[in-house]
């Protein structure tokens, strides 16, 4: 009997020293924009089998991530649609300065449900009268600040804006509004078409009506727990693997290659919305 305790004892304490000196798997929380989250699925389950880091990610929009950072205090890497919002971000502390770093290029294009219903052929045609438009919220959604700057650019932004019917959430939302019909066009990103081929058409736009080309900025979040660890995720993403899975979904991660679509046009700076937007949409 005195055996069998002693027995039962050692391997209680063996197991227990066991337990305790399991180390858990360690973490990343991303805060990721919608505009990417094709590809980035993709990515995240490769970089979680092959350094065993679990990442917990967040799709929304930009805007809407930085709100979700600054309430919950988390955030170790952030990725946004457009550099705009990486300033923002700065400006508000909730990323380390000097640490956003170039993704891949966007550029933007005109999509329909499939058979271009409304015969939509350019920017103009987006306000004719008895087109449903679609947009991203421009107030929290790179996708849609962007698309605002590019009308305001075009002196389309009070004609089209009277045609909008819906403001999404997120890139991925704006996309669906094509995909399901809700609307007869929507202003998004190339790469829109890759992600429902069967489903929209993809109308070209002028590069010398395209003022600027938008890239995806990933950055190291002020609430980094593990410095290195989100230098490591971020290096991966940039890596040449992770481009590769980037390319098959259609982004462009060659500046030169991203400016045949419209030579003339900045990279990079950011855009805010004039007040006439405001007043356009009654705030």
């Amino acid at each position: 009997m005195k055996k069998f305790l002693s027995l039962g004892l050692v391997l209680t304490v063996v197991f227990g020293f066991s337990a305790c000196g399991k180390k858990a798997l360690p973490k990343l929380d991303f805060f990721c924009g919608a505009a990417v989250k094709v590809p980035m699925e993709e990515i995240i389950v490769n970089f979680e089998k092959e350094t065993g880091v679990e990442v917990n990610v967040i799709y929304s929009g930009s805007g809407n991530l930085l709100s979700q950072m600054e309430i919950t205090k988390r955030g170790d890497v952030y990725l946004c649609g457009s550099p705009d919002y990486v300033i923002i971000g700065e400006e508000k502390g909730l990323l380390v300065k000097g640490t956003s770093r170039r993704g891949t290029y966007l550029v933007p294009a005109i999509i329909t449900p499939k058979g271009n219903p409304k015969n939509i052929k350019c920017l103009d045609d987006l306000a004719k009268k008895g087109v449903r438009f679609g947009i991203g919220n421009p107030e929290t959604v790179c996708l849609g600040l962007y698309c605002a700057e590019l009308l305001d650019y075009n002196n389309l932004l009070e004609k089209v804006m009277a045609n909008t019917v819906v403001f999404a959430k997120g890139c991925a939302s704006t996309a669906n509004l094509a995909v399901l019909g809700k609307v007869d066009a929507i202003l998004g990103w190339r790469v829109f078409k890759a992600w429902n081929p069967e489903e929209v058409e993809l109308i070209e736009i002028p590069g010398e009506r395209i003022p600027r080309l938008s890239y995806n900025a990933i950055a190291v979040g002020s609430f980094v727990k593990n410095r290195k660890l989100a230098d490591k995720f971020i290096n991966y993403v940039l890596s040449a693997k992770g481009k590769q899975i980037f390319k098959k979904w259609g982004y462009i991660s060659d500046e030169g290659e991203a400016r045949k679509f419209a030579p003339k046009a900045k990279i990079g700076g950011c855009y805010k919305l004039p007040d006439k937007y405001f007043k356009i949409i009654g705030k």
